[in-house]
């Protein structure tokens, strides 16, 4: 029978998808493989444009029970929030109220199917969002407004967080925080008297960089997610891969 791989498991929207990609030199999935190389399996299952009521909803085709082949979950991160704070507007559906939200995220790490691996469960705050930037192309595409907004947004990364610190055992991953951090330290002018990055009242600044369509995120934002994952994941005893070292198949050998 062949040997299975435990897993790392990506579920969430495009934020995840698009983590496979290499943007700017970077992917957050292929670094993530490989601090994990010849110990796990990283397993992607971002689905662009997914909210929380969609993932509850085919969550039980997407995980099964660990099996003899169905390998198990080791760690599981889950990042959802971005389309569920969608503003509930004429020519966008994908928005779930914020106590809707709070219900499908508890809903979803304490799924029967999720508790059968016992994961890890990291769960991610959704990033902040460039309204400026956002309603230029919402505009530009047929929208009569932003289809999200910054405040909005925010509040939906906190009830993320709240969710993290009610359920024992839950990582938060705080990628809201680390991306504004990031844009602040990356913007000279930012005065934190003012208005955050991304409102409509204040400017840009280096959002403009880290998200460049003022939702998705670049290599850049990227790489700042994976340093906030990092210190979670392992670490992995040496000599315990899946599969033996070649030295030990090859004995004598220098």
């Amino acid at each position: 029978m062949a040997k299975p791989y435990n897993q790392v498991v990506l579920f969430g929207d495009s934020l995840f998808q698009q983590a496979s990609q290499v943007q700017d030199g970077f992917s957050f999935q292929g670094a993530l493989q490989n601090e994990c190389i010849r110990y796990l399996d990283v397993i992607n299952r971002g689905f662009s444009g997914y909210n929380t009521k969609n993932a509850l909803e085919l969550l039980p085709q997407i995980f099964l029970p660990p099996s003899p082949s169905n390998p198990k979950i080791e760690y599981l991160l889950v990042l959802l929030g971005a389309n569920d704070a969608c503003l509930p507007i004429p020519t966008n559906t994908q928005g779930v109220p914020i106590g809707q939200y709070k219900e499908n995220l508890i809903k979803i790490i304490t799924h029967g199917h999720i508790k059968a691996h016992n994961p890890k469960i990291l769960l991610v705050t959704p990033p902040p969002v460039d309204e400026i930037q956002l309603k230029e192309l919402d505009l530009s595409v047929g929208h009569k407004q932003a289809t999200r907004q910054a405040a909005v947004s925010a509040a939906y990364s906190e009830t993320a967080r709240k969710v993290a610190a009610e359920i024992p055992g839950v990582v938060l991953i705080d990628l809201h925080k680390a991306i504004m951090d990031k844009a602040i330290s990356l913007t000279a002018d930012f005065d934190a008297s003012g208005p955050p990055l991304g409102h409509p009242e204040g400017k840009r600044g280096a959002l403009e960089q880290l998200l460049p369509d003022g939702l998705h995120m670049s290599g850049e934002a990227y790489k700042a997610f994976f340093d906030i994952v990092k210190p979670h994941i392992g670490p992995f005893p040496e000599g315990q891969a899946v599969f033996p070292d070649w030295r030990v198949l090859n004995p004598g050998t220098l």
